[in-house]
C-alpha cells in the first residue's frame, strides 16, 4: 500500500490555523459570556412603601435629580382599570407593568389608558422633573427644579411618546410604588438580566400613617376594597384591616430582606425609616444616593433643606403635595392628634411592624403626650446590614 507524505510544512501550517480557529472561537465565547454578565447601563431603584408614609417626597428626592427617569405609582392604571380584584391578584400585572416601565417600553400602558393619549393622560405625570424638561417638554432644563403646578400649565399636551423618548435618555430609572405587599413577587425582577434593580423601602410609624390616612379616608376607599378583595365596593378602614395589611406587608418585606435572605438580594435593599429622613435629611439622602450611585449637587441640597425647614405641619389640600413644611412636626403630629383609645388599637394590630421596624409603643396617654420621649428608637446594633452579612455562617 503506498504511504503518502505529508510534508512537514503543510502539518504546521494546518496545526497553526487549527490553533488560530479555536482561540478565534474561545475569544467569541468569552466576549458573549463576559456581555451577558455585564449589568445593564441603566440603574433602576424602586422606592417600596404604602400610603401616607411619605414615599411623595422620598419620589420627589430622586425626580428632581438631573440623571433620574421618574414615575409616580404608574401601577395606579393597574389598579383603576382592574378594581374588582385583589390586591395579590394583581400583582403580577404590577409587576410587568412596572418591569416594562424599567426598560423604557411604555406600550405597557396600552392595556390601561385611552388610544390617542398626551403626557397629562399619566397619573400623577406632572410630578416627574423627567417629564416636565427635554425632551419630554422643552419648558424646563434637565437641572431645573420643576413645580407640579408649572409643569401642568406647561407640558400636558406634548405626546404621550415622549416618555418613552424621554426614558430612554437618562442613567437613572426610579419608580416610587405603594402597591407590591410580598418582597417575593419581585424576585422575578431582581434576577433579569436586563434590569439592574434596587430597592429602597421605606417605612413609617405606623400611628402617625393612620393618622394621615384619616385625612384622606374618602380618597383611599377604592385601593382599600382592593386590599381587602372587596370585590370593588370601597371601603373606608374603620376597624384597621387595611392598616394591618399594610403592618403585616412591611414586616414581611423586612424578614425576606434580612433574615436569611437569597444572595441576588446582596446591595439591592435598602430599609430607610421616614423619621429618620427628616431628622437628619441630607445624611439619609446621601445614604440613599449612594445606594442609588448618585450624587448629591448644590442645587439639590439647598432645595432639600429649603422644603424641610418650612413652617407649620402643612394644610390638608397640600396631602399629596410636595410644600416647605417642617417635616419633624409633620412626623409627630398624631401624638397631639389622635386619642390614646385610637393609639391602643393600631398598637395592637400593627406591634409587629412597631417592634420590628424600631417604634416604641406607648402605655398611656401621658406618654403619648410627652414630646421629651422619643419614640423612634435607634438602630439596633444586632440590627441586619449587608456589610456584615456572611451567607456561609
Amino acid at each position: 500500500m503506498a504511504r503518502i507524505r505529508i510534508p512537514s510544512t503543510v502539518v504546521i501550517l494546518l496545526i497553526t490555523v487549527q490553533t488560530g480557529f479555536l482561540l478565534f472561537m474561545y475569544a467569541r465565547y468569552s466576549s458573549f459570556v463576559s456581555h451577558s454578565e455585564e449589568k445593564p447601563s441603566q440603574v433602576h431603584i424602586l422606592i417600596l412603601s404604602s400610603w401616607r408614609s411619605g414615599s411623595s417626597f422620598v419620589g420627589q428626592l430622586f425626580s428632581q435629580h438631573p440623571n433620574v427617569f421618574y414615575l409616580m405609582e404608574p401601577a395606579w392604571h393597574v389598579w383603576v382599570k382592574m378594581y374588582q380584584n385583589s390586591a395579590k391578584v394583581l400583582h403580577m400585572a404590577v409587576r410587568d407593568l412596572v418591569r416594562s416601565v424599567f426598560l423604557c417600553d411604555m406600550s405597557v400602558f396600552d392595556a390601561y389608558m385611552p388610544w390617542k393619549r398626551n403626557l397629562s393622560d399619566l397619573f400623577q405625570w406632572a410630578v416627574s422633573r423627567a417629564l416636565c424638561s427635554a425632551p419630554a417638554c422643552d419648558s424646563f432644563q434637565r437641572t431645573d427644579i420643576t413645580s407640579e403646578m408649572a409643569c401642568k400649565t406647561l407640558c400636558g399636551r406634548y405626546p404621550f411618546s415622549k416618555v418613552e423618548e424621554a426614558c430612554k435618555t437618562y442613567s437613572h430609572v426610579v419608580i416610587k410604588e405603594v402597591r407590591f405587599f410580598d418582597l417575593k413577587v419581585l424576585y422575578p425582577l431582581l434576577t433579569d438580566p436586563s434590569l439592574n434593580l434596587k430597592i429602597i423601602h421605606l417605612v413609617r410609624d405606623p400611628r402617625a400613617v393612620v393618622k394621615s390616612r384619616e385625612e384622606l379616608a374618602k380618597a383611599l376607599a377604592r385601593d382599600n376594597g382592593i386590599v381587602l378583595n372587596t370585590n370593588g365596593t370601597k371601603v373606608e378602614d374603620g376597624k384597621y384591616k387595611v392598616m394591618q395589611e399594610i403592618c403585616r406587608s412591611h414586616v414581611q418585606i423586612y424578614e425576606t430582606a434580612t433574615l436569611k435572605p437569597p444572595n441576588f438580594l446582596k446591595d439591592r435593599y435598602l430599609m430607610i425609616r421616614f423619621e429618620d429622613l427628616v431628622r437628619d435629611p441630607l445624611a439619609e439622602i446621601s445614604e440613599m444616593y449612594k445606594f442609588a450611585d448618585l450624587s448629591l449637587t448644590p442645587v439639590l441640597r439647598s432645595w432639600i433643606y429649603n422644603i424641610t425647614h418650612g413652617e407649620g405641619p402643612g394644610k390638608k389640600k397640600e396631602a399629596f403635595k410636595i410644600t416647605s413644611r417642617d417635616a419633624v412636626s409633620v412626623s409627630q403630629a398624631w401624638r397631639n392628634v389622635l386619642p390614646f383609645q385610637k393609639i391602643k388599637k393600631i398598637q395592637e394590630v400593627c406591634k409587629g411592624a412597631l417592634n420590628m421596624l424600631g417604634y416604641q409603643m406607648v402605655d398611656s396617654e401621658k406618654e403619648q403626650r410627652d414630646l421629651s420621649l422619643d419614640l423612634v428608637l435607634p438602630r439596633r446594633q444586632n440590627q441586619f446590614s449587608w456589610s456584615s452579612f456572611n451567607p456561609n455562617q
